[in-house]
């Protein structure tokens, strides 16, 4: 959502695709679920029903995917910008740096380089921009951005969910009641 005094970009989310928000929503709960649960051991397993997830949906439907994450990183920042202005705080600076300080502990999964990546789409987001649109301008996704990009939906759901009292399934919630809505208001 823009606001209403800024002029239209054409990152605005108006002019992006939502994407699979459903199959996003799913991977994204998952890995909660196992971070939450502390499963180390699951996580093989998790990654490889994952990837066989991945693999099924083809390359159109992975693209729905990837804009599906989009979607979530852009209504997680909603959220959190709502929040945040509730407390007279800024969401960027809430939230960009926790979430780049825990990309800088993790270099396995965030690369150095990718990390200016993946904290130029929360800042767009964070402005109202569709992340989907903003990254498009610099071309076409790399293989080396697809686990940071769901790294990054993980790290912001589970911020939504410390933010809403430590409510392990806030965030999944939060998204299923959008959608759930969603569908009722097109019925």
């Amino acid at each position: 959502m823009s606001s209403p005094s800024s002029p239209q970009s054409p990152c605005d989310p108006e002019y992006a695709s939502a994407g699979d928000v459903s199959a996003a929503l799913m991977v994204i709960d998952s890995r909660l679920k196992a971070i939450y649960d502390g499963s180390t051991e699951a996580d093989g397993e998790q990654q490889k029903m994952v990837d066989q997830f991945t693999a099924s949906l083809g390359p159109a439907g992975f693209d729905e995917l990837l804009d599906g994450a989009c979607t979530l990183i852009y209504m997680f920042m909603h959220w959190l910008r709502m929040a945040c202005e509730d407390h007279d705080e800024d969401v960027i600076e809430h939230v960009v740096p926790a979430l780049v300080g825990t990309m800088r502990m993790m270099p396995r999964t965030f690369r150095p380089e990718i990390i200016p990546t993946m904290a130029g789409m929360l800042v767009a987001a964070g402005t109202g921009l569709s992340p989907k649109l903003w990254r498009a301008q610099y071309g076409d996704w790399t293989s080396a951005e697809m686990n940071p990009l769901e790294a990054t939906t993980v790290l912001l759901a589970e911020h939504v969910n410390r933010v809403a009292g430590d409510d392990r399934d806030f965030a999944t919630r939060l998204i299923a009641e959008a959608l759930s809505k969603a569908d009722q208001d097109r019925a």
